[in-house]
C-alpha cells in the first residue's frame, strides 16, 4: 500500500484571486470569484515530498460574506486540521472580508497547523497579477516544519490572522497589522521571522472550538451585533431606532444583542451618542468601543483581551477575563461604563459576537 505523502489542503472560496476581467491590462474592472480553484493551482508545483488536495467550498465576492460561508468555512477548515496527514490548510479568499475570516478562524480554532488565507489585489487575468506569487508563498509556508497558527502573506510578508487588517484598496501591499507590524517576510524562497507565529511558545489550552464550534455551525443566528460610527453631529437616533426594532421584534430577525460603536480618536463618542449607548445597555444590550482610526490604545483593559489572549495561546478565556473585566458580566449584567477593544471594527465587531457566545455558555443551566 503506497505511504500517505504530507497533503497540503487548499479550500477556494472566490475572491479576486479567482476573478477576471475582459482585457489583461484592466487590473480594476473585473468579476471576482470566476475560475475554480483547481485553476488557480494548475501553473503551481507542490512543495516537493508534499500532494495538494482542492475543494471548491464556495464562489463569491468576499463583500457578500455570510453567516453560512463563515460556518462552512470554520467546519472545512476544522475537518482538514483533523487529518493527520495534512500538514497546512491554505484558503483562497476576496480580501474584502479577509481580516475577518482569518480573525475568526484563529480565535475560534487556534490551529497548531498553519492555515493560510490568500488573497490577491489583481485578477488572475492581469498583466501583473498578484494572486500566484501569495499563492506560491503560502505553499512554501504551509510546508515549513513550525510554521503554526492562521497566516496571511501579501507581497512577500506574513501577518497574523487575528492582527493582520486591510488599508488600500488597490496596492499590491494592501495588508498591515498597525504597529505590530508583520511576523515575517518571505524573499526568493527564505523566510526571515521577527515575531512568533501565533500560539507558538504559549500554553496549550486547546481552542474554543470544543466549546463554541457546534454553537457556530449550528442553523440558528449567532448573536446579533451592528455597528455604527460615531462622528460630528451625532444625534443617537440610530441607536434609538435599534432599539424600538429590538423591542418590537416579531420573530423575522435576529434580536439585537450587541452593538459596536467606532468612536473618534481614541475611541471617543459624541456625548448625544454616548447617551443613546447608555439607554441600549440598560435595555440588556452589550456595547463596546472602538476607534475608527482602526487603532487606539483604551484606557484600561481591552475588553477583548481575553479572546486575544486565547489567540495567542497566553491563557483561557476564563483566566484572562478577569484581566478585562467581565469575568461576571452575563447577559443579565447591569450597564456600566463603555468598554473599549483596541481591534479595528471589523474583528472588534466580531469579537464581540464570540464574547457574547462565550458569556452565553458560561452562563447556560447546566444538564443534570
Amino acid at each position: 500500500m503506497p505511504q500517505q505523502l504530507p497533503t497540503l489542503a487548499v479550500i477556494g472560496t472566490g475572491g479576486t484571486i479567482a476573478g477576471c476581467a475582459l482585457r489583461p491590462d484592466d487590473a480594476l474592472n473585473y468579476q471576482a470569484a470566476v475560475l475554480p480553484v483547481q485553476a488557480l493551482l494548475a501553473a503551481l508545483e507542490p512543495p516537493p515530498g508534499f500532494a495538494i488536495e482542492a475543494q471548491q467550498l464556495a464562489q463569491i465576492d468576499s463583500k457578500d460574506v455570510s453567516e453560512a460561508h463563515w460556518r462552512a468555512l470554520l467546519q472545512a477548515v476544522q475537518q482538514q486540521l483533523e487529518r493527520p496527514w495534512v500538514q497546512g490548510v491554505l484558503v483562497t479568499h476576496g480580501t474584502d472580508t479577509l481580516e475577518e475570516s482569518a480573525f475568526l478562524l484563529q480565535t475560534v480554532l487556534r490551529p497548531a497547523k498553519p492555515v493560510l488565507l490568500v488573497g490577491a489585489m489583481r485578477p488572475s487575468t492581469a498583466l501583473l497579477s498578484d494572486g500566484a506569487q501569495n499563492l506560491s508563498d503560502a505553499l512554501l509556508l504551509a510546508a515549513t516544519p513550525g510554521t503554526r497558527g492562521v497566516l496571511v502573506p501579501c507581497a512577500g510578508r506574513i501577518f497574523a490572522g487575528h492582527e493582520v487588517r486591510k488599508l488600500h484598496p488597490h496596492r499590491l501591499d494592501a495588508f498591515g497589522a498597525g504597529d505590530a507590524g508583520a511576523l515575517a517576510a518571505l524573499a526568493g524562497g527564505r523566510l526571515q521571522r521577527w515575531r512568533p507565529w501565533p500560539g507558538e511558545g504559549g500554553p496549550q489550552h486547546g481552542s474554543l472550538a470544543p466549546a463554541l464550534l457546534p454553537r457556530l455551525l449550528a442553523d440558528a443566528p449567532w448573536p446579533r451585533v451592528e455597528w455604527i460610527n460615531s462622528h460630528g453631529a451625532q444625534t443617537g437616533a440610530l441607536v434609538r431606532a435599534l432599539l424600538l426594532q429590538h423591542a418590537q421584534a416579531d420573530g423575522s430577525e435576529a434580536p439585537l444583542r450587541g452593538l459596536l460603536v467606532a468612536g473618534t480618536g481614541n475611541a471617543t463618542v459624541h456625548a448625544a451618542l454616548a447617551q443613546a449607548l447608555h439607554q441600549a445597555q440598560q435595555a440588556g444590550v452589550v456595547v463596546w468601543r472602538c476607534s475608527r482610526t482602526g487603532t487606539c490604545v483604551p484606557p484600561g483593559p481591552d475588553a477583548a483581551q481575553p479572546l486575544l489572549d486565547w489567540a495567542y495561546g497566553l491563557r483561557s478565556p476564563a483566566q484572562g477575563a478577569e484581566r478585562a473585566g467581565w469575568q461576571d458580566e452575563g447577559p443579565e449584567s447591569a450597564a456600566g461604563e463603555l468598554p473599549a477593544t483596541a481591534l479595528p471594527a471589523p474583528q472588534a465587531r466580531l469579537a464581540l459576537q464570540l464574547h457574547l457566545l462565550v458569556q452565553a455558555h458560561r452562563f447556560a443551566p447546566r444538564q443534570t
